[in-house]
């Protein structure tokens, strides 16, 4: 089926959104909030905290609230050794890093919840279709240019490019597929300028100091995003409108003419229902078109999702409706994951299938489905307990945690305690209180409304009891402002 894909750019003063919309549908979405940006691509100037051998990693200083973490796999240890040779074993992080020395360092994971920024010292600087490596000397192409002929040509080209600028090493990336030498040479100048500039930098600054920072979303958006099947690129600003065709003049010439203003009274984002599409993303069930659904956990060890029939019930035998259900559910679990950015450990409980040949159609299904997406995935079979296992890399924080925050009244936990359990607590800490302060003439009961209509009601009978037993009178007060499980017992 043809992708029409189109990229539409909202931009306020406080933030900027990214919609991909494929044939119609929302597919991903991507927010920029000023008061908290990225800083995945980032490059410091570190100062090393602590070395901890154990972990085999060390706390780096980079300026920010929380050290980031480097661990001893992402070093480069061309970079951080004199002699410019890499060992055929890799150190232990004491022979690389020591307590208070400085290095240049880039962020590949952004500060999650308690986690400080995941360093590298394996620094890369990214443009249009080059990823320039300063410390490496070695030449890699993206997978998702399968054309052999057309990998030794890039890979041929390149490598002159390289011998006449006289640079480290490049990854090509999956735009540059079709372009000439022009373009290649074009995006080295520009890679060596900016590694140019960023050196000279690095030896004026202190310790905890950004030395080089990645473009804005919307810049980045033309850089990693735009591909051939995007037809239009609308943003809803005049001035990102200016700046992001000015980018696109002098680094993508083939992109300017697909980038439009969108001068609209009417929302940008309304046109396309994406805020409504936003809201069902945060959403813990999707419906499936059959009648089936998914129920997506997303927990901090791992999501979890699980599928079901649901209404559906099918035409025919249960085995075809179950498979059915399954396949549609694969194509929407892609889809999810992509929208919703969720990262790291994914288990999917697909609806249990004998057959081996639905098992198979089933997992090629979301492997097809999972092609689309620009985040690294890796899926395993089917386990023996029916459950399909991924991964996928997660570089940034989900679309929950973006628009969320934890619940104050439940803590994260996703329910509450019913009143009845909260009222047998009170009754208990009316008997510890009694016996405490023996002297005291009344127990006053602060509670929320719902818990005290229950104990004026269904809990009558044991509240009197109660008070007969101790032989204190007892007072029953609402406190609009405490949350379910809340309360207080005062003696006065």
């Amino acid at each position: 089926m043809t992708i029409n894909e189109e990229i539409l750019i909202n931009i306020t003063p406080q933030e900027t959104r990214v919609a991909i919309v494929e044939n119609g549908a929302l597919q991903e979405v991507s927010i920029e909030r000023q008061a908290s940006r990225g800083i995945v691509g980032n490059i410091y100037k570190g100062k090393v905290n602590r070395v901890l051998p154990g972990m085999e990693a060390a706390f780096v200083d980079i300026g920010l609230d929380k050290a980031g973490f480097l661990h001893v796999s992402d070093i480069d240890t061309v970079a951080t050794h004199s002699s410019g040779e890499e060992n055929a074993t890799r150190p232990v992080i004491n022979e690389l890093l020591h307590e208070g020395q400085t290095l240049l360092v880039q962020v590949v994971k952004d500060p999650m919840g308690t986690k400080g920024a995941r360093l590298t010292t394996s620094i890369s600087v990214p443009s249009r279709y080059l990823v320039y490596m300063p410390n490496s000397t070695s030449v890699g192409i993206s997978v998702k240019i399968e054309d052999e002929t057309e990998r030794e040509r890039l890979k041929t080209l390149l490598e002159a490019c390289r011998a006449e600028n006289q640079i480290g090493g490049c990854i090509i990336r999956t735009a540059a597929e079709g372009v000439d030498e022009r373009e290649l040479q074009r995006d080295i100048s520009f890679l060596s300028k900016v590694w140019g500039a960023l050196l000279k930098s690095v030896d004026t600054i202190p310790p905890g100091t950004i030395v080089h920072e990645d473009l804005p979303l919307s810049i980045r958006t033309l850089r990693d995003m735009v591909g051939v099947d995007t037809n239009v690129v609308k943003v809803d600003s005049r001035e990102t409108f200016q700046k992001m065709s000015d980018f696109a003049r002098r680094y993508i010439p083939d992109l300017p003419c697909r980038i439009e203003h969108y001068p609209g009274e009417r929302p940008l984002f309304d046109l396309y229902n994406i805020d409504d599409e936003l809201q069902r993303a945060l959403a813990r069930q999707v419906g499936l078109k059959s009648g089936g659904y998914l129920i997506i956990d997303q927990t901090e060890a791992m999501t979890t999702i699980d599928i079901n029939t649901g209404a559906y019930v099918g035409h025919q035998n249960l085995e075809e409706t179950i498979f059915k259900t399954n396949m549609e559910a694969s194509q929407a679990i892609a889809r999810q994951l992509r929208l919703r950015n969720l990262g790291g450990i994914i288990i999917i409980d697909f609806i249990d299938m004998e057959r081996e040949d639905h098992k198979r159609q089933v997992l090629n299904s979301l492997q097809k489905y999972l092609d689309k997406d620009h985040a690294k995935t890796q899926v395993c079979e089917v386990s023996p307990l029916g459950l399909v296992e991924m991964t996928r890399k997660r570089t940034r924080e989900s679309l929950e945690h973006v628009l969320c925050e934890t619940c104050k009244t439940c803590h994260g936990r996703g329910s509450l305690k019913t009143t009845q359990t909260v009222c047998y607590e009170i009754f208990r800490e009316i008997l510890r209180e009694a016996r405490f302060y023996e002297e005291a003439q009344q127990l006053l009961v602060m509670a929320n409304q719902d818990v005290v209509d229950r104990l004026l009601d269904e809990e009558a009978a044991n509240l009197a009891e109660l008070e007969t037993f101790i032989k204190i009178p007892v007072k029953l007060q609402v406190e609009a402002h405490l949350s379910q499980e809340s309360y207080d017992v005062v003696p006065v």
